[in-house]
C-alpha cells in the first residue's frame, strides 16, 4: 500500500466470514425447501411418510452443519455471541435425540435468518463508513511542473503537488488554497449545511465539493494522514471495539451458560417435557443483550461522524454523558489562533496610510507572527523600499529607508526606548502592542489580539443550559488577556500563564475534587491534558497533531457549538442503552420463565426461538432511532 492511500473499510464479518454466512443462508433457504416439500408429501400423500421424513431429515442435516461448526466455534472461543450457537447446537441435537425434526429442522432456520437480520441491521455503520471511502477514491487534476494537468487518481498525490479543482469538482486531499475563491460544500466532512466560502491562505478538507469557483491547492496532508483518512480509521476503530458493558457480559459468559444448563436440566427432572427443555436453551440465547451496547455505540458514533465529530470509541461515547466540568484553553480554541489588527492610533499629524505601509514594509521583513500579522495590513505592492535591515530578537525591526538616512522602526516599546525615541506612552491593551517610528519620531501604535470565535459565546451558554456550568479557562498567556476572553464568554475561573505541566496538575486537581472534566484544547502544550481528561476534546481544524492523537474525541470543523453537540448525543445514547439492556434483559427472562413452565405450547422451541428473534430486532430498532438524532446548534449570538 502507497503511504498516500487509503484502506477501503472493513465489513463487520472478515471477506472469509461474510462467505461463511452466505454459505449459511443458501443451507438454511435449501432446507427450507426441502422442508416445504416434506410438508406438502406428508399432507399430499399421507401413506408415504418415509418420503417425508426422508425430506425433512435431509432439510435437518443441511442446517446441521452450520449450527454445530459455529457451536464448536464457540467452545474454542467463548463470548456472548458464541453462548448463543452454542445453546442453539445443544437445543437441536436434543431435537433429533427425541425425535422431532420439525424443531430440528425449523429452529436453526429461523435463527439463522434471525441472525442475518442482526448482522444487515449492525453492517449499517459499516454502509456508512464505505460511503465515506468512495470520497476518497476521486480524480485529481495535478499541476506538473511544465504548467500542464495531469488527471491522476487521488492516491498518486503526495504532499506539496498543486491540483486545480474546478467547479464541480471533489477536493481530492488536504491542502491550502494558493489562487481563487469558491463556496465549498463541508457537509460529508463537517456535517455544515451551509456553504463555506474559501480564499487564498485557508485550509481545505479533502472530499468537500467545489461548488463553484476555480482553485488552485497545495496539498498537505493525503491518505490517511488526511482529515477524511482519520475519519474513516477512527470510524472503523470504533466499529470493531466493545463497549466496556459488552465486555463486563462476556466476563461471566461461561457462568450464564451453566445457570442455563441447570435451568433446563431442571425443567426437564421436574417436568418430563422435552420441548419445554429444548425451548428454555433457545429461550435463553442472550442475542438481545449482546447486541443491546454494541448496537447502541455503532448508532451512535455513525451519529456524530455525521455531524462532524470524531469519536474513538464507545467507552468515550458513554464518558461523555458523565462529564460535571469543562477546562478549556484559550488560544486557538476560544479563539480562532490567529492575530488580528483590532486598531491603530497614529498621531494627529501623522499620514496613516503612510505610517501603516510603513509599518507593513517593516513587518515583512521579519518572520515573527506579529510582524507577519502587521505585513498583511498592506498589499506587497504598497511596501516601501528598506536597506540596512537589523531585526532585534524578541522586540522588534530596525531599517533605513532606502535613499534616506531616516532610521525606521517596528516593534514593542522596550525596543522604542531603547533607540531614545521620545514620548512613548504605550496605550493599555490586552493584545499585542508594537509601535512604529522614523527618526526618532513615534508615529503611533499598533494594537493586534486574537480573535474570539464567533460561536464561542453560543456554545459556552449551550453548555451551561445542558447543565455544565462548571467552567474553567486553563491557558498559557497573560491573565489580562485570559481574563478578558473569560469575561466574554462567561467563564468565571481563570487559571493562566500555564505550562503544560502546570496544565495537567490542573486537571488532575479537578479529578481529585470529585469532578470529571471534559478537556478542550489543539495545541501541542495541551496534550498532556487532554490525555489526563475524563475526555479529552481537540479541534480539528488548526489542532496540532500530537493534540489530535491524545483526544479522545476531535471536533472535525473546530466549532465549538458541537460540544453541546456531544453532550446531547451522549446522554440520548445512555438512555437508549438503558432501554436495550432492559429490553434485552427483560425479554430473555420472560420467554425462560414461560418455556420453562410449559406456557410455550407444544412446540414451545420454535415458540422461544421466534420470540428470540423478535426481542433482537426490537433492540436494533430501538438502536436505530438515534440515527435519526437532530443536532441543534444553538444561534451566534453578538459577542459583548
Amino acid at each position: 500500500m502507497s503511504q498516500s492511500s487509503v484502506p477501503p473499510a472493513p465489513s463487520i464479518l472478515s471477506h472469509a466470514e461474510q462467505r461463511v454466512a452466505a454459505l449459511q443462508l443458501t443451507l438454511a433457504m435449501l432446507a427450507l425447501g426441502l422442508f416445504s416439500l416434506g410438508l406438502l408429501w406428508r399432507w399430499w400423500l399421507p401413506a408415504q411418510t418415509g418420503v417425508s421424513e426422508l425430506l425433512l431429515g435431509a432439510a435437518a442435516l443441511l442446517v446441521a452443519l452450520p449450527v454445530i461448526r459455529a457451536g464448536w466455534f464457540a467452545l474454542r472461543y467463548p463470548d456472548l455471541h458464541g453462548v448463543t450457537d452454542l445453546l442453539i447446537a445443544m437445543a437441536m441435537i436434543g431435537a433429533w435425540a427425541v425425535g422431532d425434526l420439525l424443531t430440528a429442522v425449523l429452529l436453526p432456520i429461523v435463527m439463522i435468518f434471525g441472525h442475518v437480520l442482526e448482522e444487515r441491521s449492525v453492517i449499517g455503520s459499516h454502509e456508512a463508513i464505505a460511503s465515506l471511502a468512495q470520497l476518497t477514491r476521486t480524480q485529481a487534476r495535478r499541476i506538473e511542473a511544465d504548467g500542464s494537468v495531469a488527471l491522476v487518481t487521488n492516491s498518486e498525490l503526495h504532499k506539496g503537488d498543486k491540483v486545480e479543482v474546478r467547479a464541480g469538482d471533489r477536493i481530492p486531499a488536504d491542502g491550502r488554497v494558493l489562487s481563487g475563491q469558491a463556496s465549498l460544500d463541508t457537509a460529508p466532512i463537517t456535517g455544515e449545511s451551509v456553504p463555506v466560502e474559501v480564499s487564498p491562505g485557508q485550509d481545505v478538507f479533502g472530499g468537500a465539493i467545489n461548488l463553484d469557483g476555480l482553485l488552485c491547492i497545495q496539498v498537505t496532508r493525503t491518505g490517511q494522514d488526511s482529515t477524511l483518512g482519520r475519519v474513516i480509521a477512527l470510524m472503523q476503530d470504533a466499529e470493531q471495539a466493545k463497549p466496556p458493558i459488552t465486555r463486563l457480559l462476556e466476563r461471566y459468559a461461561s457462568q450464564y451458560l451453566i445457570l442455563v444448563l441447570l435451568i433446563a436440566a431442571l425443567t426437564w427432572f421436574l417436568s418430563n417435557n422435552a420441548q419445554a427443555m429444548l425451548a428454555v436453551l433457545v429461550a435463553a440465547c442472550p442475542c438481545a443483550l449482546a447486541l443491546s451496547a454494541p448496537a447502541t455505540s455503532i448508532a451512535g458514533i455513525a451519529v456524530a461522524a455525521r455531524h462532524g465529530i470524531l469519536i474513538r470509541g464507545s467507552a468515550f461515547l458513554e464518558e461523555l454523558a458523565d462529564t460535571s466540568s469543562l477546562i478549556i484553553d484559550k488560544t486557538g480554541t476560544l479563539s480562532t489562533g490567529a492575530l488580528r489588527l483590532h486598531q491603530q492610533r497614529f498621531g494627529a499629524d501623522v499620514d496613516a496610510d503612510f505610517a501603516l505601509r510603513l509599518a507593513a514594509s517593516l513587518g515583512a521583513a521579519s518572520s515573527h507572527p506579529v510582524s507577519r500579522t502587521v505585513a498583511a495590513q498592506v498589499s506587497p505592492e504598497s511596501y516601501l523600499p528598506l536597506e540596512d535591515v537589523r531585526e532585534r530578537s524578541g522586540l522588534g525591526v530596525v531599517a533605513r529607508l532606502a535613499g534616506r538616512p531616516a532610521v525606521v522602526a517596528l516593534g514593542r516599546p522596550e525596543l522604542l526606548t531603547q533607540l531614545g525615541i521620545a514620548g512613548i506612552n504605550p496605550p493599555e491593551h490586552d493584545g499585542s502592542l508594537v509601535g512604529v517610528a522614523i527618526d526618532q519620531k513615534l508615529l503611533g501604535w499598533l494594537l493586534l489580539a486574537d480573535t474570539l470565535r464567533p460561536e464561542a459565546v453560543a456554545a459556552m451558554a449551550d453548555l451551561r443550559d445542558q447543565g455544565l456550568v462548571r467552567h474553567t479557562l486553563l491557558t498559557g498567556d497573560r491573565r489580562s488577556v485570559a481574563e478578558t476572553v473569560a469575561k466574554r464568554v462567561g467563564i468565571e475561573r481563570v487559571i493562566a500563564q500555564a505550562l503544560p505541566e502546570e496544565k495537567l496538575h490542573c486537571v488532575k486537581t479537578e479529578i481529585e475534587a470529585g469532578f470529571r472534566p471534559m478537556v478542550v484544547g489543539d495545541g501541542i502544550n495541551d496534550s498532556l491534558a487532554l490525555k489526563a481528561g475524563v475526555v479529552g476534546v481537540a479541534m480539528g481544524v488548526g489542532g496540532s497533531d500530537i493534540a489530535l492523537a491524545s483526544a479522545d474525541v476531535v471536533l472535525i470543523g473546530s466549532d465549538l457549538r458541537r460540544l453541546g453537540t456531544c453532550l446531547r448525543l451522549s446522554r440520548q445514547c445512555r438512555s437508549t442503552l438503558i432501554a436495550n439492556v432492559i429490553i434485552g434483559l427483560g425479554w430473555t427472562l420472560a420467554i425462560v420463565l414461560a418455556a420453562a413452565f410449559g406456557w410455550l405450547g407444544a412446540e414451545g422451541a420454535l415458540v422461544a426461538a421466534i420470540l428470540h428473534n423478535l426481542s433482537t430486532l426490537l433492540v436494533l430498532g430501538n438502536a436505530g432511532r438515534l440515527l435519526r438524532f437532530q443536532e441543534f446548534l444553538p444561534r451566534l449570538s453578538l459577542q459583548p
